[in-house]
């Protein structure tokens, strides 16, 4: 058994990932889980379909359509190029892939969260006059903290475990696209079973306490509404 000193480099590299992968999903997911909560058209099957995907979708498929995506020579590619943006082996490159597979959790999430909410009390903003953007920001997310919390949490650790995905279009370099999933199993291949151990624990506590957190934040919101 192999033993080695610690680089932290993969889970701050992990770490920076989730963060600006969670941003943007928020971004996206508010109004994606909005539009879809409140369509009543016979496609919205469809859509919630094609969001939900990548839960089933096994990761190296969609690690291998986006490397012929963004390969220099398919037609996508070509355009990046030209526009000087390079996505494969690269951090950015990671972001992209990581905001379509981690998609469905905050979206799903959202979603769930804002068809909870009372209708009455939306109607009731449209016809004080607010109209959907205050109505969505100042009446329904204050309405669902809970759901919010969940989806926020939920993408951010979902993304610092990401495996298939991320070495397929990042590889592995180490500083650039080397995230800790990756450095555990790049310390297998290497059989330093002490660095694996280690890295491994880190990201074993790390998720159990994620996890306690959204529960026990659920438990307490549960409690005070009880009251």
């Amino acid at each position: 058994m192999g033993r080695s000193n610690i680089d932290w480099t993969p889970f701050f590299l992990s770490l920076k990932l989730a963060t600006v992968v969670t941003l943007i999903l928020l971004l996206i997911g508010i109004p994606l889980g909005w539009y879809l909560s409140n369509l009543r058209r016979w496609y919205k099957p469809i859509l919630e379909s094609v969001v939900a995907l990548p839960i089933v979708l096994p990761p190296s498929v969609l690690g291998f359509y986006l490397l012929i995506i963004f390969a220099q020579n398919s037609p996508i590619g070509k355009i990046l190029e030209k526009m000087g943006i390079h996505l494969l082996f690269t951090f950015w490159g990671l972001v992209v892939a990581s905001v379509i597979y981690s998609l469905p959790f905050m979206v799903q999430t959202l979603q769930a969260g804002f068809e909870s909410i009372d209708r009455r009390i939306i109607e009731a903003s449209y016809l004080a006059g607010k109209g959907v953007i205050p109505t969505l920001f100042r009446v329904v997310l204050p309405n669902m903290k809970g759901a919010l919390i969940t989806g926020i949490v939920i993408t951010f650790a979902h993304t610092i475990g990401e495996f298939g995905v991320v070495l397929m279009v990042g590889g592995a370099i180490p500083g650039k696209t080397e995230v800790a999933s990756v450095a555990i199993y790049n310390a297998v291949e290497e059989m330093d079973y002490t660095k694996a151990h280690i890295y491994s624990a880190i990201l074993l506590i790390f998720s159990f306490v994620v996890l306690m957190g959204v529960y026990l934040f659920r438990y307490w919101e549960g409690k005070k509404w009880s009251k």
